[in-house]
């Protein structure tokens, strides 16, 4: 446990050193060129819901503050970015890396964990149902090497837990097993494999891929550990202005019993403790945006199907569109959901009650800099 936090530590201080010692300033962590780059965003927040208490209906609220640094020394690279909501701050990554060669690198820190589609199996705000069970856009410590080559790509991590190391800290980003005080849980070690194969020519590009996991979670109160293990199938396919995605996940906690609690935002809620998650989702770049300088319009589908007794089905479906206009980015999303924790349910994969679907109209505009 002690050694977490100075791990944290001596990543942002090796950050800090690369940044202060580059040169000139360029764009992209992608370069190998020396570089030091500082950034941040504001966003602002005001949604309309069909469920639960009304107050706060329209208000307007300051949702995020965040402030990021990444650049590069020769073969080293970094990224961090620390955020701030309504009542608690969070890191959201901080990792450090190493470029072997054009095709390869190396990365430790609290960084993305590789699994399914990337960067998101998703287009809105509100992501899929993958990233409130930490299937998608999951920031975890560990060490991960890519290897990319013209068509295949390759990713193996090993992560030695979530990001705090801590199941009991509900302020965090990504959703992580919980200690509740009831299902006494956290992450321990993992494997993460991931593979993925890109074909296409100038009118149209498909990448499909397969990812796996393996790993144990420990029971705070006995100190045993049990399995934790998953697995996903992957497709996108791009053609003019439309991208369609899809994709099947699959995990399972070996836990006595038939759930376990994750957290994030604050907030621990129950979850099936092993389930199939399938999304499907629909994207429509405009060919012509007039005054903005992109719009994007989505449907975001995805289901959990909970196994085992006293689980069942959830649904979230997410219509919307994104709007790009120089330094800002603005999301408009109508969120549907059945069953589903943060819209109304309570929780994930869980058996359902006599509720019906639950909606969500919701804004969100930010500014990037």
């Amino acid at each position: 446990m002690a050694t977490r936090p100075f791990l944290q530590g001596s990543l942002v201080a090796l950050g800090l050193v690369l940044g202060l010692g580059c040169g000139p300033v360029r764009a992209s962590d992608e370069s190998p060129a020396n570089h030091f780059d500082l950034g941040g965003a504001v966003r602002f927040n005001v949604g309309w819901r069909d469920y639960g208490d009304p107050a706060g209906n329209g208000d307007i609220d300051l949702e995020l503050l965040r402030v990021d640094a990444k650049g590069a020394r020769g073969p080293l690279f970094f990224s961090l970015q620390y955020r701030w909501y309504d009542g608690f701050d969070a890191v959201h990554h901080a990792w450090a890396g190493w470029r072997l060669d054009d095709d390869r690198d190396l990365k430790l820190g609290i960084q993305q964990v590789p699994f399914g589609l990337l960067p998101y199996a998703s287009h809105s705000f509100w992501f899929g149902s993958g990233y409130y069970l930490g299937l998608e856009d999951d920031y975890d410590t560990g060490l991960v090497y890519r290897q990319a080559g013209d068509r295949d790509e390759f990713h193996v991590g090993l992560f030695l837990g979530d990001e705090y190391g801590d199941g009991a800290r509900f302020d965090r980003y990504s959703f992580d097993l919980a200690d509740d005080g009831n299902l006494r849980y956290r992450e321990r070690e993992r494997l993460n494999l991931r593979w993925a194969r890109s074909a296409g020519n100038d009118d149209a590009q498909t990448e499909f891929g397969a990812s796996a996991f393996t790993g144990r979670v420990q029971d705070q109160a006995s100190g045993r550990r049990h399995g934790h293990h998953g697995a996903a199938l992957h497709l996108q396919h791009q053609r003019g202005a439309w991208t369609w995605q899809g994709q099947w996940a699959w995990y399972r906690y070996d836990v006595p019993g038939d759930r376990v609690a994750l957290s994030a935002f604050l907030f621990p809620f129950e979850i099936a403790a092993q389930a199939h998650v399938v999304s499907a989702n629909a994207a429509w770049a405009l060919p012509r945006s007039g005054w903005f300088d992109g719009i994007t319009c989505y449907n975001n589908l995805s289901t959990t199907r909970g196994r085992g007794a006293g689980n069942g089905d959830s649904w979230q479906n997410v219509l919307g569109c994104s709007f790009a206009k120089g330094k800002s980015f603005t999301y408009v999303d109508l969120i549907s959901g059945r069953n589903m924790w943060f819209i109304g349910g309570p929780g994930i994969g869980l058996q359902p009650g006599d509720d019906g679907w639950n909606s969500r109209l919701n804004i969100n505009i930010g500014f990037y800099f």
